[in-house]
């Protein structure tokens, strides 16, 4: 059982190697006895495009229905924000997804989602893996059922009640959409062709990939070269929502090319929902995000919390009530008018209402905000893959103990999750272990491009010393 272990967000393992039929039917047996234990009913199952999504998705279904739960798995691949409105709209007790959401190809993962709609927040998770261990009990068919659901007229009815439509209906424009060969496909054109919009929606890799084209199916630049070369021949407003393998992630890339990150999203995000919207609440981000969302929080005059990274903090936030939206720097946004859980498909549609209602691309929406909190944004990550999660451990202990870099001067360190080092400008430097890979996460912000690349090169060659 050493092999199961909840991570940021579920249990991810390489296909075939440590997830297999038989642990995710473990995994299914555990969670059903946190269900069954807290009186549980109905369960929604739903998975995405990857590599024996399918099957696993319906194994962990027979293993809950074996159990006595009233089990409704999805006819074909979802999105995880769509199968977290189904756990609220077909009010189920809790929910499954079978993703390794932006892992690369070779692996899957078990999402659990809440009652409530959303990521499982670290409360729940614990009590499904003090349960661990127990064989899956036996499926038979003639007395175990298993139902089918489609939901995407409800939520594509609930996205209508939620967006500014008729702003939207006006709007003759175009916008891109690059769902990477994920579980997203489709879904942001479907959505304009349901509520009666001119907007013309261009996919870019629709038809689901297992192995996405190529490229681990995280919106981030280096994965983008298809979507970038697409938009250098565009102008003006036009912008790509890019969501990521089960499209709870979103990313953006801009007209002429240009990639704008997660960080810049939830900027324009928030000051839409604040100035645009008039509404009010907290702000959660987690650790790894933009100081220039906490500049905007405190000019917006809304109250600002920092969270260890990983949603299921957010989720626990949200579900606290108050909170406007939440995010994170991998794309991973929320916001509570909808529901407490990413989702890039709402996202990419709200990021689009902002610019028809302020009649302004996303990179000028950008550029006033630095303008107004003083603060000029860069930043990026590098993913050092080393050999082992013991090696990352040595690496986490060194740097607990900082030095001048790249000529920036430190003086602070924040350990709330990770190691961050504070530099005299505002600027910082991240360190932190991956929590579903071996992967150490290397994160910096700072206010020139350069400065950026100075400060991770110098980070790098430190980690492989």
């Amino acid at each position: 059982m050493a092999a199961i272990k909840f991570g940021t967000d579920g249990w991810r393992g390489v296909i075939g190697a440590d997830y297999t039929f038989d642990n995710v039917a473990k995994v299914a047996q555990a969670y059903a006895d946190y269900l069954n234990s807290q009186g549980a009913k109905r369960v929604v199952v739903g998975h995405d495009t990857r590599f024996l999504a399918a099957r696993f998705a319906e194994r962990a279904a027979q293993v809950l229905a074996a159990n006595g739960l009233e089990v409704l798995l999805s006819k074909s691949y979802v999105p995880s924000p769509v199968l977290s409105f189904a756990v609220k709209h077909l009010q189920a007790d809790g929910g499954v997804m079978i993703t390794a959401s932006h892992n690369p190809p070779e692996y899957l993962g078990f999402k659990i989602k809440g009652s409530y709609g959303g990521a499982a927040v670290p409360a729940l998770i614990a009590e499904v893996e003090k349960k661990l261990g127990t064989e899956a009990k036996p499926f038979d068919p003639s007395r175990h059922k298993i139902e089918r659901f489609d939901v995407r007229k409800p939520y594509y009815d609930h996205l209508m009640s939620l967006l500014d439509i008729e702003a939207l209906r006006g709007y003759e424009g175009v916008l891109y959409h690059d769902s990477m060969g994920g579980a997203g496909g489709g879904w942001i054109s479907g959505f304009a062709k349901h509520a009666g919009l001119k907007l013309e929606v261009r996919g870019i890799h629709e038809v689901p990939d297992p192995m996405f084209y190529g490229v681990n199916p995280e919106p981030i630049p280096a994965n983008q070269f298809t979507v970038m070369t697409v938009l250098k021949a565009e102008e003006g407003t036009t912008f790509a929502a890019v969501t990521d393998g089960d499209a709870d992630r979103i990313g953006a890339v801009l007209a002429g090319g240009a990639n704008f990150n997660s960080h810049q999203i939830f900027a324009v995000l928030l000051k839409h929902l604040v100035q645009r919207r008039g509404l009010s609440g907290r702000v959660v981000k987690t650790f790894s995000v933009s100081r220039v969302v906490e500049l905007l929080a405190k000019k917006l005059g809304v109250e600002l919390l920092t969270t260890p990274i990983g949603f299921k903090y957010i989720t626990d936030e949200m579900l606290k009530g108050g909170v406007l939206i939440g995010g994170e720097e991998s794309g991973g946004i929320g916001v509570d008018i909808h529901l407490p859980e990413r989702d890039g498909i709402f996202n990419a549609l709200l990021l689009l209402e902002a610019v028809v209602k302020s009649g302004k691309g996303l990179g000028e929406q950008f550029a006033e905000i630095e303008a107004e909190v003083g603060f000029k944004h860069s930043y990026d990550r590098l993913d050092l893959h080393l050999p082992s999660m013991d090696h990352i451990r040595a690496v986490v202990e060194k740097v607990s103990s900082p030095q001048p870099i790249a000529g920036q001067k430190v003086v602070g360190t924040d350990t709330l999750d990770g190691v961050k080092w504070l530099f005299e400008d505002g600027s910082w430097l991240l360190f932190r272990a991956s929590g579903t890979e071996p992967v150490l996460r290397v994160y910096c912000e700072a206010q020139s491009e350069q400065a950026v690349k100075s400060i991770l090169a110098e980070a790098k060659r430190l980690v492989e010393a």
